[in-house]
C-alpha cells in the first residue's frame, strides 16, 4: 500500500527566510523614507530662498511703488501668466495651484505668487540649485548596495540565532521521530531548557508514557482474550456436538442448542475480527496476490450452518475467479462477517457474491435495513428490529475496512447490498 511521506519544512530555514524578508522590507521602507526626506529638504531650501527673495521684492514695491529687479540671477518677475516662460506657461494656466514645474532641456522651475499682487509671479529656475535629483541614480545604487549588505548580515545573524534556537527542538524531534513509544528513553524531558521546548518535551514524555502503558494493556488484553475466550467457545462447540451425537435432544432442546451454537459461532467470528483489528502487525503486513474464489468458497462453508432450514440459494459470480492484492487473513475475516450477516438475516431468496472493478459485492434478498437507522447502520450498537445481536456487525466491518484502507458502501432497499472497494 503506497503511502507518501509529507514534505519536511526546516524550521531554522523558515526563520532565516522570514528574517531576511523582514530585513529587505525594512530596507525598502527606509530607502523610500530617505528619498522622500531628501526631496522634501531640497524643496524646503529652495522654497525658503524664494520666499526670502519675494519678501525683499514686496518690501521694495511697498517703499517705491515699483517692483524692483530680483537680486538673484535665476529669479525673474512676471506680471501675467501669459508672459511666463513658454515651456511652463500652459501648464501654469491649467493648474493654477501648482508651484513646481519641469521645463525643457532639464530646466526646473518654482512658481511663487506675490503677496497682495495676484497677477505678479516670481519664477525661479533652480536647475543649478538641485542637489538630490542629479545624484538620484547614485543614491539608488548606494541604497541597493546597503540593503544587500544588511540582508547578508541579517541572514548570517538569523542563521546563528535559528540554529541555536531550533537545536533543542531538532534534538527532541530526532528523539521521537519513528521511535516506538516503549523505546523512548526514560526521563528525557529533564535534559531540555525550562521554556516552551521543555514544556513540549515534558508533554511528549507524559504522552509517550501513557501510550506505552496503553499498548501494554492492549497486548495483555488481546493475549488474555485469545486464550480466555477461545477456550470456552471451543468447549461450547464441542459440548453441542456431543449433545447432538447422543440423539437424546427433544425438538425444543434442539432449537435451544441451535441458538447456542449460532451465538457461539457469532461470538467466535467477532472475537477473531476484534483480535485482528487490535494487532498492529496486520496493518503493516505485506500485501500479496491471492485467489479470491477459494476464500469465498471457504467463507460460505464456514457460515453454512446459518443456512440450515432456510430456502436460500447462494450464487457466486464467475468474476470471483480473480486475483486480489490483499492480506489473506483480513480478507477472510471480512468475507466471514459479510456472509455471516447476509445468511443470518435472509430467510428466503438468494445471496449473491460478485467481484467487479476491484469491488467485492455481497447482495441478499433479506428484509433490508430499517429506514430509521439506515444512515447510522455502521455506527456501534445500531441494529434493526429483526436483529438478534448487539448491533456491532457492520460497525466491526467498517473498522476492518478503515484498518485496511478499503472503501465500504452499504445500500438497502428490497434486500441489502454491501460493497467493499479493495484498494491495493
Amino acid at each position: 500500500m503506497n503511502r507518501t511521506t509529507p514534505k519536511f519544512h526546516s524550521l531554522s530555514r523558515r526563520i532565516i527566510l522570514q528574517f531576511c524578508l523582514f530585513t529587505i522590507i525594512i530596507c525598502g521602507v527606509q530607502g523610500l523614507f530617505s528619498f522622500v526626506l531628501m526631496y522634501t529638504l531640497e524643496d524646503s531650501f529652495i522654497e525658503k530662498s524664494i520666499s526670502q527673495e519675494a519678501e525683499t521684492l514686496v518690501n521694495g514695491y511697498q517703499s517705491t511703488g515699483k517692483w524692483p529687479t530680483p537680486q538673484k540671477p535665476n529669479m525673474q518677475l512676471y506680471f501675467s501668466k501669459q508672459s511666463l516662460p513658454e515651456d511652463i506657461r500652459q501648464l501654469a494656466i491649467d493648474e493654477p495651484l501648482r508651484k513646481e514645474f519641469y521645463g525643457s532641456d532639464n530646466r526646473h522651475y518654482h512658481l511663487h505668487t506675490m503677496a497682495q499682487a495676484n497677477d505678479v509671479y516670481l519664477v525661479a529656475e533652480v536647475s543649478n540649485d538641485l542637489f538630490v535629483r542629479p545624484i538620484r541614480q547614485g543614491v539608488i545604487y548606494f541604497l541597493s548596495i546597503s540593503a544587500l549588505v544588511l540582508t547578508l548580515i541579517a541572514c548570517l545573524i538569523a542563521y546563528l540565532i535559528g540554529r541555536k534556537t531550533v537545536r533543542p527542538l531538532k534534538e527532541l524531534a530526532d528523539l521521537v521521530d519513528g521511535v516506538a513509544p516503549e523505546n523512548i528513553p526514560k526521563q528525557f524531558a529533564q535534559h531540555y531548557p525550562n521554556n516552551e521546548i521543555g514544556i513540549l518535551a515534558r508533554t511528549l514524555e507524559d504522552s509517550m508514557l501513557r501510550i506505552s502503558q496503553a499498548l501494554n494493556r492492549e497486548k495483555a488484553f488481546t493475549r488474555d482474550v485469545s486464550h480466555e475466550l477461545r477456550t470456552p467457545l471451543a468447549v461450547i462447540k464441542n459440548g453441542i456436538e456431543v449433545q447432538r451425537a447422543s440423539g437424546s435432544l427433544s425438538e425444543t432442546d434442539g432449537e435451544l442448542v441451535n441458538r447456542i451454537e449460532e451465538a457461539a459461532q457469532q461470538m467466535q467470528q467477532t472475537v477473531t475480527t476484534l483480535l485482528a483489528l487490535a494487532r498492529e502487525e496486520h496493518a503493516n503486513a505485506e500485501l500479496k496476490e491471492i485467489q479470491l474464489m477459494p476464500i469465498v468458497e471457504r467463507a460460505i462453508l464456514e457460515n453454512s450452518h446459518l443456512l440450515e432450514g432456510k430456502d436460500i440459494a447462494v450464487e457466486v459470480d464467475d468474476n470471483c475467479h480473480a486475483n486480489v492484492k490483499a492480506q489473506e487473513g483480513m480478507l477472510k475475516i471480512l468475507l466471514n462477517n459479510l456472509l455471516g450477516n447476509a445468511f443470518q438475516y435472509t430467510e428466503s431468496g438468494k445471496v449473491n457474491i460478485e467481484f467487479l472493478n476491484n469491488r467485492l459485492i455481497v447482495t441478499d434478498t433479506g428484509p433490508g435495513i430499517d429506514e430509521s437507522i439506515s444512515e447510522h447502520i455502521t455506527e456501534p450498537a445500531i441494529k434493526g428490529k429483526q436483529s438478534t445481536g448487539f448491533g456491532f456487525g457492520l460497525s466491526i466491518v467498517k473498522r476492518l475496512c478503515e484498518h485496511q484502507h478499503w472503501q465500504l458502501d452499504v445500500v438497502s432497499g428490497q434486500g441489502t447490498s454491501v460493497s467493499v472497494l479493495i484498494q491495493s
